[in-house]
This record gives structure tokens, C-alpha cells and sequence, in this order.
């Protein structure tokens, strides 16, 4: 069985054991910082986890800051990595850690958004031609490089130059929901929302559109269009072309067990459209919330290309450029000006 080794102990770096009890994969141990009572062994240094563990790759989940050295460690000692988004805080961190280890191969971004059941069925309906040449995708939902990674993806977007700009406002809302659960503050707060164009050229564009806490905040849409040269997927709707004179509407239906009497359990099962299967479950009987599903899946990709059995699931070259994208994204909005992104070294 492939075995790996989280580096961190938060919140998500527990996902990863979590979830990898559901899944033929071992997580042989965490490295943490001091005494920790963790469901996984634990060990203080990634020296120590490798003598006595042996992981065939590693998991890195740390604060931005730290990340870095942690996957040159890992490189150093011919460890395969999957690293926690971003892989480096800034463009200087990212250019510096390509140069250390961009040229081995060995690491991944753990970017799991097109791995999640709606996204991947959307990305297959875009793929399959549905709706021609994809021209520009729209993305109101979560935030930096994740929305970027949408954008790219559902675009086929390369690594190449783009020109980005943005602008932000402040508007009053409600925001009745964090991570930390109900606030039962029901009086409008200030809440600023980025928009931005990212030009990749060759008539392909992005809009990105972001409201703060947009995430767990309930009261904003989650909104995904992309745009082709022969019709447009809306969320879980399409319309196409599939004959002269003939714009046909069709519904990307999900199948979740456990309502009413179905007696199977709550689980997702598939997406379809019409009597095509987008996606299906990998995990059946798990009852795995989306994110859960999109991180089983990554996990299983990385340790399936460690095995040599699987292309590689989601390249640094891929994570830097996306993040790289974030902060362009964040820079035009700061000084009202287009930034254009250049060919970086990853490219």
C-alpha cells in the first residue's frame, strides 16, 4: 500500500489522514511542531518521520510562510511532494522555489477544485465539445488561486502571459456564517468584493468575482458560466446548438441518495446530462461531503503518479501560475492598473 506523511496539524492537514482512513492509502504519520495527541503517529522533523516511517511521498499543510523550505527539505531528500495552495506566498517565493526544485519533478499542488463532483462534471461537458470552442468562464464562488485554477482549467488555458485588471468595492452585508458556524449577527458589515478580467489572448478571457467570506457566507450565489463558440454552461444548465435552427436547454442532473425513502444513505452518486454520464462517485458509501470526494480523489491521483501508474495529478508549474495569477489579481485592484503577467520560468 502507498503510504504518506502529513507535514502540519491543522485543520487541514487533518483532512488528509481523515480521509486517507477511507481510501488504500496509509498515512504513516504527522510532523508537528511539539506534543500533540494526533489519531496518526507523530514526529518532529521531517528526518525523523522519513528514518522511521519511510512515507513514499509527503503531504505538506503549513502557513504560507513556511511551506517553501518545507518542500525543498522534502526535494532534498527525494521525496515525492504534494504541497498545500499556495506553494509560496509571493512571485519572489515562487521564482526562488522553482529554481530550487522546479526541475525535479517532484512536487504537486494540492489544487482539488476541478476534482470536485459539480466542477469535474462540468469540466467533462465542456471537454466532450458541448458547447464548441470555450472562449470565457466566469467564476463567483471562492477566492485567488482556486478561482483561478476554474478559469484556467474550464478554458484550457496554458501558463503563457495575461493581462489582468480589477477594481474592488465595499457594500454592506449580512454575514450570518464563518467557518466557526452561525454569528446570529444580523446587522450589515462592510464587505468588499473584488472583480477582475484576466486576458489569456486568442479571444480567451476570465472574470473573477469575489465577495469576502463568499465561502460560508449563504447569502451570495455561487455562480460558474463558461462561454463557448457554440453555447454556454450555466451552473448545472446548457445551451447549445446541436442543429441548424435547434437551441436545445438541457440539465445537468445530480443523483443523491438518502431523501425521502431512499433507504441507500446520503451519498452522491452521479452527474448526468441527458443519458450521458458526467461524473460518478469514486467513493460510494462514504458519504463524503464534495470537498472531502476532491481531496480522496487528489490523494489517490498523487499516490497512483508516485507509483508510476498515473500521469502527474496537478504539477508546481500549474500551482505557481495560478497563484501568480491571485496576485496579479490583487495587485491590479490595489493600484487601479493593468498588470500583465509575463513568461515565467515554470511556463
Amino acid at each position: 500500500m502507498t503510504s504518506f506523511a502529513v507535514v502540519g496539524a491543522g485543520w487541514r492537514a487533518e483532512m488528509f489522514w481523515r480521509i486517507a482512513a477511507g481510501i488504500p492509502l496509509e498515512c504513516v504519520g504527522a510532523v508537528v511542531r511539539g506534543p500533540r495527541d494526533l489519531p496518526v503517529p507523530t514526529f518532529a522533523s521531517l528526518a525523523e518521520c522519513v528514518e522511521r516511517a519511510a512515507p513514499d511521498f509527503v503531504v505538506i499543510a503549513v502557513p504560507w510562510q513556511a511551506g517553501p523550505a518545507l518542500i525543498v527539505e522534502a526535494v532534498e531528500r527525494g521525496l515525492p511532494v504534494l504541497a498545500e495552495t499556495p506553494p509560496a506566498p509571493d512571485v519572489a517565493g515562487l521564482r526562488e522555489l522553482w529554481a530550487a526544485v522546479g526541475g525535479s519533478g517532484l512536487v504537486q499542488v494540492a489544487e482539488q477544485y476541478l476534482l470536485m463532483p459539480s466542477h469535474a462534471a462540468r469540466l467533462a461537458a465542456v471537454r466532450s465539445g458541448l458547447i464548441g470552442v470555450a472562449t470565457q468562464v466566469q467564476v463567483s464562488s471562492t477566492h485567488q488561486y482556486h478561482a483561478v485554477s476554474l478559469i484556467r482549467g474550464m478554458l484550457g488555458a496554458g501558463r503563457g502571459p495575461a493581462s489582468v485588471r480589477a477594481s474592488r468595492t465595499t457594500a454592506p452585508l449580512v454575514d450570518p456564517l464563518t467557518r466557526d458556524g452561525w454569528t446570529d449577527d444580523h446587522d450589515p458589515r462592510p464587505a468588499t468584493t473584488t472583480v477582475a478580467t484576466l486576458d489569456f489572448g486568442d479571444g480567451r478571457s476570465g472574470l473573477y468575482d469575489f465577495t469576502d467570506n463568499q465561502w460560508h457566507n449563504q447569502l451570495r450565489f455561487r455562480r460558474l458560466l463558461v462561454r463557448g463558440s457554440h453555447g454556454e454552461l450555466r451552473d448545472d444548465e446548457v445551451v447549445r446548438l446541436p442543429a441548424p435552427r435547434t437551441v436545445v436547454r438541457t440539465a445537468l442532473v445530480r443523483r443523491q441518495t438518502g431523501y425521502d425513502l431512499d433507504l441507500d444513505g446520503f451519498d452522491t452518486d452521479t452527474i448526468t446530462l441527458g443519458g450521458e454520464v458526467l461524473y460518478r462517485n469514486p467513493y460510494p458509501g462514504r458519504r463524503w461531503s464534495d470537498e472531502e470526494i476532491a481531496i480522496a480523489t487528489l490523494l489517490d491521483a498523487t499516490a497512483a503518479w508516485v507509483r508510476g501508474a498515473a500521469t502527474a495529478p496537478y504539477p508546481l508549474a500549474d500551482g505557481a501560475q495560478d497563484h501568480l495569477l491571485a496576485l496579479a489579481i490583487e495587485e491590479a485592484a490595489d493600484t487601479d492598473r493593468t498588470v500583465t503577467t509575463g513568461t515565467e520560468p515554470w511556463a
